[in-house]
């Protein structure tokens, strides 16, 4: 898939740290979705740390403590009739109390609805820290001015519809009064409202941005998950209930470790390239 970048999406990759670099007009410039056209800039001041017990970050081997998930529990759920209206999906997050994760919680953490119902992108991250919690909704502070601009780079926006429009969500809407990472056994009781999500939505591709939101989207069909490093995740098309799935980076991580911005950039291209892919095999 051809990438033609105009100035405002170069502006957008340089917030990311990705730099595109251009060979001289006398030299037969490779295609510019490749890695080897990215570099990283100078590393950005790390993000004011808001919790005191982060979850694990995302290419971290998986914690002790962590269950792995089920390949049963996990199996998406067929319902018959329609999926619930957004404001009854958004009262029944709000009194869920199906797994411990909803122990002290001060709000459940939901993705504000597409402005027109539904969306091409679905951006599914990893469960809500202190700030998030505080907000009301996912992906906010540096990493989700990060994730903003990786999604002007591709010409997509949170809250909007249609094929340019993003809804993000936490793989889990609740964060605890103690913090912890998520068991088997929440990761399956949250993926019930992602399925929820998804009937609204309508998603052409989902982004899994993180090692929980891998697992979970990705149990059904890899029991194994568990035990694959996030980044051997990556580069390859999975499937979540027949929709397109391509894993990458928590923004929060990629604020800590610029050398793994190319390769979210590279991950977003497989995405558009998959997005695509998708869009002509309905033609």
């Amino acid at each position: 898939m051809s990438l033609n970048l105009d100035p405002r999406q170069r502006a957008m990759l340089a917030e990311m740290g990705v730099r595109v670099w251009q060979r001289p007009p006398t030299e037969v410039m490779p295609a510019p979705t490749t890695v080897r056209h990215l570099t990283a800039l100078a590393p950005a001041p790390a993000p004011r740390r808001v919790s005191a017990v982060p979850v694990t970050p995302a290419g971290a081997s998986a914690p002790t403590t962590a269950s792995k998930p089920s390949a049963t529990t996990l199996e998406p759920v067929k319902t018959d009739g329609a999926p619930m209206s957004w404001p009854v999906l958004r009262q029944t997050i709000a009194s869920c109390q199906a797994c411990g994760l909803c122990a002290g919680r001060s709000a459940a953490v939901l993705g504000a609805a597409p402005d027109q119902g539904q969306a091409h992108w679905l951006v599914v991250g990893e469960p809500p820290q202190e700030l998030e919690e505080r907000e009301g909704q996912p992906f906010v502070g540096a990493g989700g001015q990060l994730l903003d601009n990786m999604l002007k780079a591709i010409n997509a926006r949170r809250g909007a519809s249609g094929l340019g429009g993003a809804y993000l969500t936490s793989i889990v809407k609740c964060r605890p009064a103690t913090p912890r990472n998520p068991t088997a056994q929440d990761l399956a009781s949250c993926a019930l409202h992602l399925q929820q999500e998804i009937a609204l939505v309508q998603p052409r591709l989902i982004l899994a941005l993180g090692r929980f939101a891998a697992q979970s989207l990705l149990q059904a069909s890899m029991p194994e998950v568990a035990n694959v490093p996030l980044g051997k995740l990556r580069g390859q098309v999975h499937r979540y209930n027949g929709i397109p799935v391509v894993v990458s980076y928590h923004p929060a991580y990629l604020l800590r470790s610029q050398a793994d911005k190319a390769k979210a950039w590279a991950d977003l291209c497989l995405a558009m390239a998959a997005l695509d892919a998708s869009q002509k095999s309905d033609a």
